[in-house]
């Protein structure tokens, strides 16, 4: 490594600093008001239940919540791509989740919105294995869905 490039490593946190940048889960920061600090409403099926699971994991799981988070978890399956004998080779599985984030003590509305994504699975093979391709989709997209969450509501000014 070249002095150059050792000392313009050296110096990017002065720089970024000196920019208005903070890390996300700094000291003070959305995302440390936000750990452990949401509650999730319960989930009403398998995908909202998926959803709830990932946003714990990257959230923490509140016991004094100072945030509730509603959901409404909907996903459905199309067909992507036919052969020509009819028979369905690929599924699309597109997801959409709203949310609410409100304020327990004054019932604000801090954030609200609505992610969607999709993802694919194949129908190819035994009914097994289309069976749990699809639920290995079904898994990935709320997963998918609950880190889009995360990323808005980490960008959110909760003042």
């Amino acid at each position: 490594m070249s002095s150059y490039s050792r000392r313009s490593l050296l110096l990017l946190p002065l720089a970024l600093g000196a920019c208005g940048f903070a890390p996300v889960y700094g000291t003070g920061s959305t995302g440390s008001a936000l750990q452990n600090a949401v509650e999730v409403s319960d989930p009403d099926d398998v995908d909202g239940y998926l959803v709830v699971r990932r946003l714990e994991e990257r959230l923490g799981r509140a016991a004094q919540p100072t945030y509730k988070l509603t959901l409404a978890v909907d996903s459905k399956r199309e067909a992507l791509a036919v052969n020509r004998d009819s028979n369905i080779n690929r599924y699309n599985i597109v997801g959409t989740a709203d949310y609410v984030l409100v304020e327990q003590a004054t019932g604000r509305v801090v954030t609200s919105g609505s992610v969607d994504n999709f993802t694919g699975s194949s129908a190819t093979g035994t009914t097994v294995a289309t069976l749990a391709a699809e639920r290995d989709a079904r898994e990935r997209l709320m997963s998918l869905l609950a880190d889009q969450i995360v990323v808005r509501l980490l960008s959110t000014d909760l003042t």
